[in-house]
């Protein structure tokens, strides 16, 4: 059986966890916490660069969640969420990389403001630019269809749609943006997204966990 080692609030866990219930996968979850259990030998062996999540097949490691997603899309094609024609596969990858690459760093100086750590002004306005900039693009993508691409749910709807589903915990609006905000909306009442959704219970631990740490390491 699979073994995913991963931690809840993680974006990238989740991409994977999500992947895995909408495939219909048997699967083994391994929750770790982030404030030692990346360092311990054991998980060394399997990850040396300290990162979740780890998928395990058979004795088989896999890290980074895109590869894991590609893993999984070329063992399970079924039901199949990477297209093969070059335009829809074009549009799939596009909404992966611009999530992966622009979208979630983004949001990096706005999380260190909830943390407390970052109040400069000019690289908030500038991080919410780059949201726009951001949100924008995945906005015209979509375009009027249903999911990425087309009307099956792919793994850009996965990646893409975790992020753009977190946003409001940074106070990011979607209302200039009412494709992106009604696919996400069809996507947050998907099971598979109800069942792996941190609670805010969950993020506030989190939260709190971040600041005790970094007061302790001042």
């Amino acid at each position: 059986m699979l073994k995913l080692y991963h931690v809840p609030i993680s974006l990238n866990s989740r991409r994977v966890w999500i992947a895995l219930l909408e495939k219909k996968i048997q699967f083994e979850l391994v929750e770790l916490k982030l404030d030692g259990d990346q360092f311990y030998p054991d998980f060394i062996a399997l990850n040396p660069f300290h990162h979740i999540p780890v998928l395990v097949d058979d004795g088989f490691r896999i890290i980074e969640s895109l590869a894991i997603l590609d893993y999984l899309e070329a063992k399970y094609p079924t039901p199949a969420m990477l297209p093969t024609e070059a335009h829809t596969l074009a549009i799939v990858r596009m909404a992966e990389m611009v999530t992966t690459n622009e979208l979630v760093p983004a949001t990096n100086p706005l999380f260190m403001q909830i943390l407390g750590v970052n109040n400069d002004e000019s690289k908030l306005e500038e991080a919410k630019q780059r949201l726009a900039t951001g949100l924008s693009f995945l906005e015209n993508l979509l375009g009027n269809f249903s999911y990425y691409g087309g009307e099956q749910l792919s793994l850009a709807d996965i990646v893409t749609g975790i992020a753009v589903s977190s946003l409001h915990h940074f106070n990011v609006s979607l209302d200039d943006y009412p494709m992106l905000s009604a696919w996400c909306d069809r996507l947050v009442q998907r099971p598979a997204w109800v069942e792996t959704a941190p609670s805010d219970r969950d993020i506030a631990n989190f939260i709190s966990g971040m600041k005790a740490r970094m007061a302790q390491s001042k």
